[in-house]
């Protein structure tokens, strides 16, 4: 009988805070639940979360607020209740997808219950670094350190190839294998209906073309390179309707900028949408999605595009355009504004090339999440063999021995804790036997003597009635 997965995913970012990321986990779980085995997802606490909606199993460990440096909370992984909670759930997958406290914490659950560990690169982590850490020598002393957690990892899965090749550029000595995310849109079309209550109130002439980005709105995304781009289309007397969707620190800096470009009139700025099916509504509203990123290291907004029949505009040799073919399920320009424009201005003269190009996209390129873990867990299944068979080189660091020594010990709390609460109960319940059984020995005893006396009465009043019934005889 094949056995069944159970599969730990870890991360440093959940619910009630978004990111890709943290939607990536959540994919995961309900796919490897729904189709797989079993999930559970182990998180730092986040006050105010609400857990109660899952399918799954949420696991909070207690951590510190670091949101003004990080934008997210860092757990505290190297707690004894943390490593119970998850030993409770039979692990045998470990699945990281953060190369900080995440990795931590799944190097120690390695050391409690003897899991391979699987650790995801999602993010090119540098830029990352780099935006919260001014100092240069404390960037690369917290990159080698990252590094380094994520070599101890038993497997390494990376999201393209792209993503890959900035970790190697980051000191990364291992292998890598390509696991690419899926998306949560269905391929297909919304409808008209919703298409209209998605524009309503805003200014989007009919015979327009409307361009969308959808995503953070921070300015390494590329969104000078859009503005730039669109202030040399409006030059050349073309008319259109930009619409930005998402949230972020930039925004505002964003908004004065298209209005010092003079395009602000043709801006369309939503905010975060929550509500997927109105996202579904503007990808199949827009005639074209713009997204110069090259940040980005899968450019999952690029799959949702195409499965609404959605064409994207990209920039060759980027993470994003990564099996994209120009002109087919997709356009491609080099990384600056002139090329970007005078792309656009090609792609436009051509309406019917673009659409063409949006259902290749969606026939050739998407990837649904279905899909996506269904691939995630053929491949656990290997990681468990080749874990159990000792193919993976052990990290002889001091680091590896202290969080394997670690999860020995807090899984040995843990073990002696339940040891004293076992010999506790039953010593509770020897005394209630005990007690018990002195209650039965009493009321036994108090019921005998009933009996003797209810028996000598009797022995009483016959022994009265004989020497009544001799009297009557003699007197």
């Amino acid at each position: 009988m094949e056995e069944k997965l159970s599969v730990c995913l870890l991360n440093d970012s959940f619910p009630p805070l978004i990111d890709g990321v943290a939607n990536t986990v959540m994919n995961y779980a309900v796919n490897i639940n729904k189709n797989h085995g079993r999930a559970a997802v182990a998180v730092p606490y986040y006050p105010g979360a609400d857990d109660s909606g899952y399918d799954y199993k949420i696991i909070r460990y207690p951590s510190i607020n670091t949101e003004k440096i990080l934008n997210y909370r860092a757990g505290y992984p190297f707690m004894p209740k943390t490593v119970d909670e998850v030993k409770e759930e039979n692990i045998n997958i470990i699945h990281t997808h953060c190369p900080f406290a995440s990795t931590f914490l799944a190097r120690v659950l390695r050391g409690a219950i003897d899991a391979p560990v699987v650790f995801t690169y999602h993010t090119k982590f540098d830029v990352d670094i780099a935006r919260a850490v001014n100092n240069k020598f404390l960037q690369e002393k917290v990159i080698h350190q990252m590094v380094k957690n994520i070599e101890a990892c038993d497997e390494v899965w990376v999201v393209s190839e792209g993503a890959g090749e900035n970790l190697k550029s980051l000191g990364y000595k291992g292998e890598y294998v390509v696991m690419r995310n899926g998306v949560d849109i269905p391929k297909g079309r919304v409808s008209d209906e919703l298409i209209a209550e998605a524009e309503k109130g805003y200014d989007i002439p009919k015979n327009v073309p409307v361009f969308l980005f959808v995503g953070r709105m921070a300015w390494y995304k590329g969104l000078d390179t859009i503005l730039e781009a669109l202030e040399k289309l409006d030059e050349k007397g073309k008319d259109f309707r930009m619409v930005f969707i998402g949230g972020g620190l930039d925004i505002e800096e964003v908004k004065n900028y298209a209005k010092e470009l003079g395009i602000d009139e043709k801006c369309i700025f939503t905010g975060p949408i929550h509500n997927r099916e109105t996202i579904r509504a503007w990808y199949c509203r827009a005639d074209l999605f713009l997204f110069p990123s090259v940040y980005d290291t899968n450019g999952l907004v690029v799959r949702e595009a195409a499965a609404c029949g959605l064409a994207s505009l990209l920039i060759k040799g980027s993470c994003a355009a990564e099996g994209i073919t120009d002109g087919e399920t997709g356009f491609l320009c080099e990384n600056n504004a002139e090329s970007f424009s005078e792309r656009l201005f090609e792609i436009l003269k051509t309406p019917e090339i673009m659409k063409k190009t949006g259902q290749n996209a969606m026939d050739k390129i998407y990837i649904s999440w279905e899909d996506s873990v269904a691939k995630a867990s053929e491949r656990y299944k290997t990681v468990l063999e080749n874990y159990r068979a000792g193919k993976y080189k052990k990290d002889e660091s001091f680091t590896e021995d202290w969080l394997r020594t670690e999860g020995e010990l807090l899984d040995g709390i843990n073990r002696a804790r339940h040891y004293r609460k076992h010999i506790h109960e039953e010593i509770k319940d020897y005394g209630k036997e005990m007690y018990h059984g002195s209650v039965r020995a009493a009321e036994s005893f108090k019921n005998r003597s009933i009996r003797l006396k209810n028996k000598t009465k009797e022995k009483k009043d016959e022994m009265k009635k004989a020497i009544l019934e001799k009297l009557d005889r003699y007197l």
